[in-house]
């Protein structure tokens, strides 16, 4: 008698999550970080630091007194297609996502004609100056650029708990995701606002795993 014959499943059980962003100042690379620990926190689940390509000279940066990037390897469009799930990271421009973010998502215009990213979940991370500087207009007009592509939104709504309505400390985020304050520059995120970016990567790679089961 034939012994059962076991099913044999192809491509890999992984479920792979990029963490895609800009960080002029370094306010949304921390936030990237530890958004990062949250999703590799979940098992089966592989997240991966990107970061988009700079747009303004290295002369300008200076003047601004941008710091060094780091080491995170730059992301090209045509490697999205690779991911199950992604959480996008950037500081806020007049409640809008920075310019450079926006150029990297203006050049996906051919895996929008294939809808490669059609089904995809993704989160959204940010980073403004001051508490009415666009924590939630930031999130909303950056929808726009997921439902062209047919990606699925995953906010974090209130599933943070107790931490969404903390009122004794400045805190960054919203429903629609993790964020911080960098005031004049020299704030960096509180402890606070990294355990909500931690929770923001958790509850992201979740999602992404179940969906891709």
């Amino acid at each position: 008698m034939a012994g059962k014959v076991e099913e044999v499943t192809t491509g890999s059980s992984v479920a792979k999550v990029y963490i895609v962003y800009y960080s002029m100042y370094g306010h949304i690379e921390v936030l990237a970080k530890e958004i990062q620990k949250g999703a590799n926190s979940v098992a089966g689940v592989e997240a991966t630091l990107y970061q988009v390509p700079e747009t303004l000279p290295h002369d300008v940066l200076v003047k601004m007194g941008a710091p060094p990037k780091s080491e995170v390897p730059i992301i090209s469009p045509k490697d999205l297609p690779d991911a199950d799930g992604f959480l996008f990271g950037f500081p806020t421009r007049y409640g809008m996502m920075a310019a450079q973010f926006k150029s990297f998502l203006d050049a996906t215009g051919g895996l929008w004609r294939t809808q490669s990213l059609a089904g995809k979940p993704a989160g959204i991370f940010i980073s403004t100056g001051s508490q009415n500087g666009g924590q939630e207009t930031t999130a909303l007009t950056a929808i726009t650029q997921l439902t062209h592509h047919g990606m699925l939104f995953v906010p974090i709504g209130y599933t943070f708990g107790a931490g969404m309505f903390e009122m004794n400390e400045p805190k960054g985020g919203s429903p629609y995701g993790s964020g911080t304050f960098a005031g004049d520059g020299t704030r960096m995120p509180s402890e606070l606002e990294l355990k909500q970016a931690f929770h923001q990567g958790k509850y992201t790679a979740e999602i992404v795993k179940k969906l891709k089961q």
